[in-house]
């Protein structure tokens, strides 16, 4: 018989307020996207612009802005990120957090290389949404190999 895992709260809270973080990023990218009349709280000269990595070849993948797929990655981010889902016993749900980060995490490598080398600029909110990436990553890869298995004992 399987019991409830038990998942600090602080571990709950902070991947809450990651993904929600990262999805406020995202949206705000995509309404930039689509609403022409806004411009990006972001330098647009040099090194930084914001403007020349969102509007590059490297903007969409499949014709999809990238942004909005940053907004279908928060949503599922949250969903798995909910208290319900940390707690479950089941192996598929804690599977595939970690497999949705890991992509999340590649994709993230993959985007950064896209700004260093073929954009040569960087968008200081793509940057965000980075950093947020690699924290959730971190945060799910540190619970699952120290904090789960402590507690299945």
């Amino acid at each position: 018989m399987s019991t409830r895992r038990e998942i600090p709260v602080g571990v709950i809270v902070a991947g809450l307020v990651l993904c929600l973080a990262g999805l406020g990023v995202a949206t705000y990218l995509t309404i930039e996207h689509f609403n022409t009349s806004l411009q990006l709280a972001c330098p647009d000269t040099g090194r930084i612009n914001c403007q020349k990595v969102t509007t590059s070849q490297y903007s969409h993948v499949a014709g999809i802005p990238v942004a909005v797929l940053g907004v279908v990655y928060f949503v599922v981010a949250l969903v798995l990120f909910l208290p319900q889902a940390w707690r479950s016993t089941s192996s598929v749900i804690r599977l595939a957090r970690f497999g949705w980060l890991a992509v999340g995490l590649l994709t993230v490598l993959y985007l950064v290389w896209a700004e260093f080398f073929g954009v040569s600029a960087i968008c200081l909110w793509c940057t965000s949404v980075h950093v947020i990436t690699f924290l959730l990553f971190v945060l799910v890869a540190f619970t699952e190999a120290w904090v789960a298995p402590a507690e299945a004992t």
